[in-house]
């Protein structure tokens, strides 16, 4: 198994979200799950059925964070002695021909979201700019046709 890539707020995010789905959401679906069986006859009741849906939603996602957790690797980006070089978790500063500036910080896949600037590490825009330096200028392939960006800053916050 491959490793995944997670910066350390990605990583609190996920272990936030497991401990919210074990200590409040799965309690409460039981519960609910509890009060429709209550209700009697099974095959009509609604409530039940709703609640045994919610209840695989909440342990497929479980799985799925306990899984991503086992294989995550954190990285710390303010701990590493880089000078100006875009990797994985860095914040970078661009501009396309002079105009105006965009900031965007390279995450994990799970912390990805284009209107907080924070990009995947799978996007065309964040495999063009890892390993390329403040200064450079980059060629990234959109589907709108290519764009040149030059790097303006890079941080590592």
């Amino acid at each position: 198994m491959s490793r995944i890539p997670l910066t350390v707020h990605g990583a609190e995010m996920l272990r936030e979200e497991l401990k919210r789905l074990k200590s409040r959401d799965r309690p409460r679906v039981v519960a609910a799950i509890a009060e429709a069986r209550a209700h009697g006859d099974l095959r009509e009741n609604a409530e039940y059925h709703a609640a045994k849906e919610q209840q695989g939603f909440i342990e497929a996602r479980i799985r799925e964070i306990e899984f991503k957790l086992s294989l995550a690797e954190v990285i710390d980006v303010t701990r590493l002695k880089l000078e100006g070089k875009v990797v994985f978790g860095a914040t970078v500063v661009v501009s396309e021909g002079g105009q105006e500036e965009q900031t965007y910080r390279i995450v994990g896949e799970d912390e990805a979201d284009i209107r907080d600037g924070l990009v995947s590490i799978g996007s065309p825009l964040a495999r063009a700019l890892i390993g390329h330096h403040e200064g450079d200028e980059v060629r990234v392939a959109a589907p709108s046709g290519d764009r040149l960006l030059e790097i303006l800053e890079v941080r590592y916050e």
